[in-house]
């Protein structure tokens, strides 16, 4: 699995590099320094999995992660445990706290494996004329994903909204957002994704970003980092 090595402090770097140098299923094929750096030999690489710090000159690892165009596996290494929670809302391996042991370490490695035993093969994109199955508690919905208006992140589930009905699917808003067809959805922040077909009005919002009216009358916000994407998207 080729890696990339994402922290600020050289010594800290280097000395990761060195402790995966011990696991011949890890393949570290870039470091880097900071976010831009970073972003830059993901576009490149494509890397499986990132081994990140959150605390990084400039953007976070949180900012870098909301740039992203695919969802790589992502292990985080950090000095703080209060960002533990949010951590889980990527696609995370572990969460491993400095200074980093070697047995720690060897433990985070060898999720990667278990994951990857218990994940379903990757499935292609949805067409807008698909329809869906969706199973929430007793009841059972075949909804078309074109009746899809937007998908909000609760935590493990989601909530999909449909025609004049919501519904829960326990799954992440990542890998949902992997299965939609990327013409007609787009990720607005870490919480939504959204029909633009279902977008009846924009407005622009303190912070440089946007707000959407959706078609059943719902107000949704998007992120700064989204927005730019966004605007190139719509040719706002």
């Amino acid at each position: 699995m080729r890696a990339v090595v994402i922290e600020d402090s050289r010594l800290a770097r280097e000395g990761l590099v060195r402790m995966l140098q011990a696991f011949a299923e890890i393949e570290v094929v870039a470091q880097a320094e900071h976010a831009d750096a970073a972003l830059a030999l993901i576009a490149q690489l494509r890397p499986e999995l990132l081994f990140l710090d959150i605390h990084l000159p400039g953007a976070s690892g949180f900012d870098l992660l909301e740039k992203l165009d695919y969802t790589p596996r992502i292990i985080f290494t950090t000095a703080y445990s209060e960002y533990a929670i949010r951590s889980f809302d990527y696609h995370t391996v572990d969460y491993l706290l400095k200074p980093i042991s070697a047995e720690r370490l060897a433990k985070a490695v060898a999720k990667i494996s278990e994951t990857s035993a218990t994940e379903p093969d990757t499935k292609p994109p949805l067409e807008m004329s698909s329809r869906i199955f969706i199973k929430d508690g007793d009841h059972c919905h075949l909804v078309p994903v074109e009746a899809i208006r937007y998908i909000e992140s609760c935590k493990n589930y989601v909530r999909v909204y449909f025609a004049n009905q919501k519904a829960f699917v326990k799954k992440s808003l990542n890998t949902v957002d992997e299965r939609l067809p990327p013409k007609h959805f787009f990720r607005i922040s870490r919480q939504h994704i959204v029909n633009l077909q279902a977008i009846t009005q924009i407005a622009e919002s303190v912070g440089e970003g946007y707000e959407l009216t959706m078609s059943d009358g719902a107000v949704l916000e998007v992120s700064r980092r989204h927005a730019i994407a966004l605007k190139e998207r719509l040719g706002l």
